[in-house]
């Protein structure tokens, strides 16, 4: 589990791109989010909660949680 910061928001495909926290810069692209989250909560600059199912796969990724820090 990481935190990350929400850049921006495809609420069509529900995919999300995301700044990885204390990763100077480092985003992800295409992030998979779960259906459980609603649209309106997924704001630019929210803080995410994101599981990686394989730490070496940075692709097998998918944002659980949103929340205010």
């Amino acid at each position: 589990m990481k935190k990350a910061i929400l850049r921006s928001w495809d609420s069509v495909n529900y995919l999300a791109a995301i700044e990885l926290a204390g990763s100077r810069r480092q985003f992800l692209t295409g992030v998979p989010v779960a259906r459980n989250i609603p649209s309106a909560d997924m704001v630019a600059g929210r803080y995410l909660a994101v599981a990686f199912l394989d730490e070496s796969n940075p692709s097998d990724a998918v944002v659980v949680a949103v929340y205010n820090a």
